[in-house]
């Protein structure tokens, strides 16, 4: 198989494997007082350890969680609710139109269940929000906003967001502000100290490491109401029992990930380039979607649009071949809707259903992509066909 979704989940790196195992077989409570919960309290603060010194974070604020979705509640829901309790005119949570649905659902909900007013941010037709747009609607009412959340890198497009620059016009105001780092972690710089965030998302599964597993850096002083209840595990914030041996194998995944940041995003860069080129001369008409190649976009990113097609047929089609790819975040696979990125990015419903992500990292060669240049022209024609024939 050629593997062309690493947005969704990458494989486990053998060293993260082998740390996972290994500490399968050991026993011990990291909340337990004797030699056995010692020892496993010690494998959990030399990842909290490894893991801060990575994202520009202290050891204390790194809060483990289940993963990328339970970090984006805890710190969309916890902030909120911590910001309204100090000061009950704070209502409004502004989040781009582009967020993972971690986040849009998180602040849906507050909406529809806890009296929060959901401020959509626009974005530009690359699917970037620029400082000015921020400031544009913080400025509607400054005193009214409860938190910023802002994605570092979208998941679908592969737009880079100006995160230090937002999370400092946030900081002017007062405003708390959350950014949604998952898919930025691996081939980015990301840092809580450099950007002035608030709180950080980030999980292993996109790196390398195993699902099941991810972080909220939480600056010092922060205290968001906890969405779990329990234990008083990681500082009162996010109670329950610590699950060590996926703990030690995310911080090998961070590690790795880490050392290898700058050779892996210039090979995948060159991949994605070179996947651009034999899709566009297979499929002339075809659209990338999201910024130009280069610093403002994801190393290992193409998204294209492929016109008179439908995303799921191409899938399909793909899959029969041998190649596995998307239509767009794997947390909504199987239900039949337009991206809603491309709908905020100012596509049509026709472009936005018509769309595939080809997302490359630490497993992919240029097999991968000379597998998918040899097939996509006729795989984009066959579902033409079938498209023409069932109007």
């Amino acid at each position: 198989m050629a593997y062309l979704d690493h947005a969704a989940t990458t494989p486990l790196l053998p060293a993260a494997a082998a740390a996972l195992t290994e500490e399968l077989g050991q026993l011990g409570n990291a909340s337990s007082l004797h030699n056995a919960g010692r020892r496993a309290r010690r494998v959990v603060e030399e990842a909290r350890e490894l893991i801060a010194e990575t994202y520009g974070a202290r050891p204390s604020e790194v809060v483990f969680t289940s993963g990328g979705t339970e970090a984006d509640n805890l710190a969309v829901k916890g902030l909120y609710w911590a910001r309204r309790a100090a000061d009950p005119r704070r209502r409004r949570v502004l989040a781009t139109a582009v967020e993972h649905h971690a986040v849009l659902d998180s602040v849906r909900w507050l909406a529809e269940q806890q009296g929060a007013e959901a401020g959509w941010l626009p974005v530009e037709r690359s699917g970037v929000i620029t400082p000015d747009m921020l400031a544009a609607a913080i400025e509607q009412d400054p005193a009214d906003v409860a938190l910023i959340s802002i994605m570092w890198a979208n998941n679908e497009v592969g737009a880079v967001q100006p995160i230090a620059d937002l999370a400092a016009l946030a900081a002017e105001y007062q405003i708390p502000f959350h950014s949604d780092a998952v898919q930025a972690a691996g081939p980015q710089v990301v840092s809580l100290a450099d950007t002035g965030a608030t709180a950080l998302t980030i999980t292993a599964h996109k790196i390398g490491g195993p699902v099941g597993i991810g972080a909220l850096l939480l600056a010092k002083g922060e205290q968001p109401v906890p969405v779990l209840h329990g234990g008083g595990q990681e500082r009162d914030v996010r109670s329950g029992t610590l699950d060590v041996p996926a703990i030690r194998a995310f911080a090998v995944a961070v590690e790795m990930a880490a050392q290898r940041r700058s050779d892996e995003a210039k090979r995948l860069a060159a991949l994605r380039d070179d996947l651009v080129a034999q899709v566009r001369a297979a499929v002339p008409d075809a659209i990338l979607n999201g910024p130009a190649p280069g610093p403002g976009r994801l190393p290992g990113n193409a998204h294209f649009s492929f016109p008179g097609c439908e995303g799921d047929a191409l899938l399909m089609l793909l899959d029969a071949r041998g190649i596995a790819c998307s239509t767009g975040s794997a947390c909504t696979a199987g239900v039949a809707q337009p991206s809603h990125v491309l709908l905020a990015m100012g596509a049509d419903e026709a472009r936005a259903r018509g769309s595939l992500r080809f997302s490359l990292g630490h497993s992919s060669e240029q097999s991968d992509v000379d597998a998918l240049g040899a097939v996509i022209g006729e795989v984009v024609e066959r579902a033409r066909r079938a498209g023409r024939a069932g109007t």
